[in-house]
């Protein structure tokens, strides 16, 4: 009996590791709201819609990309943006880089918009991986930011990675996907019903 505990609980450490990486030298949780489970990622596959009347306010942030350029949140003013949080050495964020990078590529001439939101590497690491695996899309970089960590506190914990946040057309949160991309399917079915909504 007790071997097939110990063997259970092996699996679920395995299944859980497999689902989401976490960076163990980014520990934010002092700077989060003590007590407050919101920043807390189950990194589990999830997905979780918002429906338009209870979604919360608007995010506001800023950030600086890998190229030392800025980009905040009025740049993406009345459209629809798709924010994934990644780091380089997270091996769900390597098997789901095509996948984001594809449905960019499918809906940004309806308008959409994607933004990585690096939590952990520089911005060397984070050019290589986006020369690896061809992103083409611009990252942010959260390393160093407390001011961009927090901006996102209450839909994401930065220890957590990757999640997918679909942003609606007024900065809202429409959308939460915890863990690896299933599929582009899944993104892009959430991305064209929130480029749908009515502004």
């Amino acid at each position: 009996m007790r071997r097939r505990i110990l063997a259970a609980v092996a699996a679920l450490t395995l299944v859980a590791g497999l689902a989401a990486c976490s960076s163990e030298n980014d520990n934010l949780s002092d700077l989060y709201r003590e007590g407050n489970t919101q920043g807390f990622i189950s990194s589990d596959g999830r997905v979780e819609t918002i429906p338009a009347a209870q979604r919360g306010d608007a995010l506001s942030f800023t950030g600086t990309s890998t190229d030392g350029s800025e980009i905040s949140s009025t740049d993406f003013a009345g459209d629809v943006v798709v924010l994934n949080f990644w780091y380089a050495a997270c091996g769900p964020c390597r098997a789901e880089a095509p996948v984001l990078e594809q449905t960019y590529q499918d809906t940004k001439g309806d308008g959409a918009h994607f933004l990585g939101v690096n939590i952990y590497d520089g911005p060397e690491q984070a050019t290589s991986f986006d020369e690896t695996y061809k992103i083409t899309y611009p990252s942010i970089l959260a390393r160093g930011d407390v001011d961009l960590k927090l901006a996102f506190a209450d839909w994401t914990s930065l220890q957590a990675a990757p999640t997918t946040l679909v942003v609606d057309r007024k900065g809202r949160v429409a959308a939460r996907l915890f863990g690896q991309l299933p599929d582009a399917t899944t993104l892009r079915e959430l991305v064209d019903d929130t480029l749908a909504e009515k502004g």
